[in-house]
């Protein structure tokens, strides 16, 4: 009876003390440390002869099943006592890049993240006497309305050839508030460099242009790098935008409007003095520079659209003009005008149009680009900076201040 008692009694030691290791392993994996809801594994654990490993911590500035992380997060990590060996950020098939650190102790995304997205984060660290680490997480973008998004829209278009007074300009349809986190990330770079500068012209239109006219030939890049930036009032931008354009030769047209006369020089050089006619008493045209917005081999001319209604002596409506390049967005083009071919080189008497001949109209019309230079001189009534491309208005330093840097 009593070897069975102390039989009994040694099973039921046995027992209790496999049971409480059992525990005591649940309890380990329970109370494991916290790593920002990252999911975890160690490799190299070493014998009771080895060295003990370093413990490497991985963490990072988005946690596991996290919803709506904004979209101008950049993902990072970081590791103590170790080195990233590798890190990964996808969404499906789209693989974000990043770089680690010279050191190998911390990673950053190069990019933004996309709204309403499923990523997936994996790091791999190695510690510094042996042993590695392995996270993995996945967290969700906020969603976004369009109404919460704006999109660029740039002009020159990728591939144009361009006259030496373009500005490029980037339009939103949704306000820029924080004008300052986006300009910090609109450039142009030109091949030759040239010195330029941003100008807002509203919440919603920036202009870029050089210190002087563009160089004949230049090569211009333009990188509007906005997705996902907080454009302000929880707006964010929607896409990057790239490209390039091309600027052809100087075309720079001097307009007389007290000689009537237009001198076209190209590169420098006169090519043709055009008799012309521009606006008359009442319809003074605009002295200043201008440039050309579009072209129109023909183009419906009604004086309505100047606020010159029916039954004013003044009124027209001409359905065929022909060869028609605006200047601004009031009204002001030049085009063909035979009606007039007697008073071209004499008189004004247009209702602000600069008018020539059918022929000189043509031959300018085909050697023209959008962006080409009008410079007008001869009246008292000054060209308005934002009544089309009027950029060339005001001294680089006075545009220089239109910038939000």
């Amino acid at each position: 009876m009593g070897f069975l008692r102390n039989a009994k009694s040694a099973a039921l030691l046995l027992s209790a003390v496999t049971a409480a290791a059992l525990l005591t392993g649940c309890q380990a994996d329970d109370g494991a440390p916290d790593t920002g809801g990252v999911e975890a594994s160690t490799s190299g654990s070493p014998s009771p002869s080895q060295t003990p490993t370093d413990p490497v911590a991985i963490t990072s500035n988005v946690a596991k099943g996290e919803r709506g992380v904004p979209v101008d997060r950049r993902v990072s990590a970081k590791v103590t006592d170790g080195r990233l060996e590798g890190v990964t950020l996808t969404a499906g098939k789209t693989t974000i890049t990043g770089k680690v650190a010279a050191d190998g102790a911390s990673w950053t995304a190069d990019d933004l993240l996309e709204p309403d997205t499923l990523y997936t984060f994996d790091a791999k660290a190695q510690g510094q006497q042996g042993g590695t680490t392995e996270r993995r997480l996945r967290f969700r973008t906020e969603a976004l309305s369009l109404k919460q998004q704006t999109y660029p829209s740039v002009a020159p278009l990728n591939g144009e050839t361009v006259g030496i007074g373009m500005p490029v300009i980037v339009t939103f349809d949704v306000p820029v508030t924080n004008k300052k986190a986006f300009e910090r990330h609109m450039t142009v770079t030109s091949q030759p460099a040239q010195k330029g500068s941003w100008h807002w012209l509203s919440d919603h239109e920036a202009h870029w242009r050089p210190a002087t006219y563009w160089q004949a030939g230049t090569d211009v890049d333009v990188d509007v790098a906005i997705n996902s930036v907080p454009a302000g009032n929880g707006v964010y931008g929607q896409e990057d935008r790239k490209l390039s354009f091309h600027v052809g030769d100087s075309h720079i047209y001097r307009v007389n409007t007290q000689t009537h006369q237009m001198k076209v020089w190209v590169n420098k050089k006169l090519a043709r003095t055009i008799p012309i006619t521009t606006g008359k008493d009442g319809f003074t045209t605009r002295s200043g520079t201008k440039v050309i917005i579009e072209k129109f081999a023909t183009k419906r001319m009604r004086s309505e659209t100047i606020g010159i209604g029916k039954n004013n002596p003044e009124y027209y409506d001409l359905d065929d003009v022909q060869w028609a390049m605006r200047l601004t967005y009031s009204g002001e083009f030049i085009h063909a005008a035979p009606w007039s071919v007697g008073s071209q080189g004499y008189a004004n008497v247009s209702h602000g149009c600069t008018g020539m001949s059918t022929a000189n109209a043509k031959w300018l019309y085909d050697m023209s680009r959008r962006g080409d230079v009008v410079e007008y001189s001869g009246t008292n009534r000054p060209m308005e900076f934002g009544n089309g491309y009027g950029d060339w208005t005001e001294s680089f330093a006075e545009y220089a201040k239109g910038s939000a840097l």
